[in-house]
Parts: C-alpha cells; sequence; structure tokens
C-alpha cells in the first residue's frame, strides 16, 4: 500500500467514525421540525379539534366532508387547469428567452438581469401590484378583476408567469450553456437546419433542465397561496347547493379558508391537507419518473 492511500485511510477513519455525531443536530431538527409535525397532522385529520391537545377521534368523518365540500372540488380543477396553463406558459418562453439569449447578442447580462428580477420581489406584494394593473385597465370596461372568474384566472396565470419565467430562464441558459460546440457543429456539418438542431440537438440535451423546470412549475402551481390571496382572494363566489363557491380559489387558499370557518372545520382542514400533500407528491413523483426516463434514452 502506498503512503498517499495509507494516509488517505488515516483521514477517512475519525471522519466516518465522527460523521453521525455532527449530523445528528441537523436529523434532531428535521425531526422536530417536520416529521413529528407532519405525523401529527396526519393524526388531526382523523380528529375534531381546536387545538392540539383538545383533538378528539372522528375517524373518515373528515374526509368525508372535505370530499362532499363543492368549493373543495371547484378548488381542486381550478388549480389543476391553472398548473396546466402555467406549466405549458412559463416552460415554453422561459425556453425559447433562455435560447435567444445564449446566442450571440449584445446586452444578454442585462436582458437576464432584468427577466430575472420580478422573481425577487415577494408573491403578495407582486399580488397588489397587479391587482391595481388589472383594475386600472378593466376600468376602462366598467369592470374589474374580481367580477370576472375568468378575468381572475388569468389574471394569475399573467402574475405568475411574470414572477417564475425569469428564475425558469436561468436553469435553461445553463442547460444550454452546458451542450458541447462539437456536437452542434456535427449537426451543421451534417446539414441539419436551424429547427432540426433544436428540436434533435438541443432539446434532447436539455432534458435534465427541462425535468428541474417542469418539476418546480408544477409544484409551485398547485402550492401557490400568496399570489392567490393577495390577487383576487378566491373571488367572485357565487352560492351553489347552499353552499359558497370561490371561482377562483386555488387549494392552498381553500385549505386556509377552510380552517378560518369555525374551529369544527380545523379537522376538515387538516384532512384537505393531507389530501393535498398525496395529491402533490404523487404528481410531482410521476412527472419526475416520466421525464427522467427520456433523459436515459437520449
Amino acid at each position: 500500500m502506498s503512503k498517499k492511500k495509507k494516509g488517505g485511510n488515516l483521514v477517512q477513519r475519525p471522519m466516518k467514525r465522527w460523521a453521525p455525531l455532527f449530523l445528528l443536530p441537523t436529523f434532531l431538527c428535521f425531526c422536530i421540525g417536520f416529521i413529528w409535525p407532519f405525523l401529527q397532522g396526519i393524526y388531526l385529520s382523523f380528529c375534531n379539534f381546536n387545538i392540539p391537545k383538545d383533538a378528539k377521534w372522528v375517524g373518515l368523518t373528515n374526509y368525508a366532508k372535505a370530499f362532499a365540500d363543492p368549493g373543495f372540488v371547484n378548488a381542486f380543477w381550478n388549480t389543476a387547469g391553472f398548473a396546466v396553463v402555467s406549466i405549458l406558459l412559463i416552460n415554453v418562453l422561459a425556453f425559447f428567452i433562455a435560447y435567444a439569449l445564449t446566442q450571440k447578442m449584445r446586452g444578454s447580462s442585462l436582458y437576464r438581469t432584468v427577466f430575472f428580477m420580478p422573481n425577487l420581489i415577494g408573491g403578495v406584494v407582486l399580488g397588489y401590484i397587479w391587482s391595481m394593473i388589472f383594475d386600472g385597465v378593466l376600468k376602462q370596461y366598467s369592470t374589474y378583476l374580481t367580477a370576472n372568474a375568468t378575468y381572475g384566472f388569468w389574471g394569475l396565470v399573467i402574475l405568475v408567469a411574470w414572477q417564475q419565467i425569469g428564475y425558469m430562464m436561468i436553469i435553461y441558459i445553463a442547460g444550454l450553456q452546458s451542450i458541447s460546440e462539437d456536437m452542434l457543429e456535427a449537426a451543421r456539418i451534417d446539414g441539419a437546419n436551424g429547427r432540426q438542431t433544436l428540436f434533435k440537438v438541443i432539446v434532447p440535451n436539455v432534458m435534465p433542465s427541462i425535468t428541474i423546470c417542469t418539476f418546480l412549475t408544477l409544484t409551485n402551481s398547485f402550492k401557490l397561496f400568496d399570489q392567490n390571496l393577495a390577487l383576487t382572494g378566491g373571488l367572485p363566489s357565487v352560492m351553489e347547493a347552499g353552499a359558497k363557491i370561490n371561482m377562483t380559489e386555488l387549494l392552498a387558499l381553500n385549505i386556509y379558508s377552510t380552517y378560518n370557518i369555525n374551529k369544527n372545520w380545523h379537522g376538515v382542514a387538516q384532512a384537505k391537507a393531507v389530501v393535498f400533500f398525496i395529491l402533490v407528491a404523487v404528481l410531482a413523483l410521476s412527472q419526475q419518473a416520466a421525464t427522467r426516463r427520456k433523459e436515459v434514452q437520449q
């Protein structure tokens, strides 16, 4: 055994021996801050409670109420439609902006900064700013954003796209810059035109970035809360079968609103939160599996 290898082993042995001790504080924080609240949340979804100490077991009653709530069902379909539109719009625009900015263009660094800046603004602030902008435009037509569900839905799409496109653009730029120039040169030598190079060479090699951006836009769309609260607050509202339904309310805002109805609905809100977690986890894992499979094929 060489002296270098032997010296390396001498260094690694104490590191391996003491590694669990250094990892312990982080693991404890993870258990206290995530695992325990998560398990407690699942338990509370089967209870009626005002505070956790007052929890009384009611079985599946909360889940039955959650699925019977027309507002929750409406929020699910709103969120599903919003997620589909946002994923397509944000990723397509972010990719082509990134593609344009990786070409030889004067001032590309400035453009990247400008496109990224909206991501630095908080969601609540953006919601109120865009609410004033939309209402200022719609005032000319004697209406306002929260008076029409269609206006509210597309207003939310525009707001979120404006905020997130710059962030996704940075990820796509990193993916585009990692493509070998030799590969692009080989495509040109073989006679590939710009469109063929884009879809046959560039897009397949940017699949890791597509995987990341699709995952982020999918989870962000389903978890969206502060922009929804600030922009429309779920309005407009209608009455259906004796229940109030907020037409632009997404799932996260619906859970928040359910919790604040009265203390008898705290357990129902918790049950909705558990269903929400399962839904997002399944969709995110399915998306990851689908896009990563394409990475391997490429």
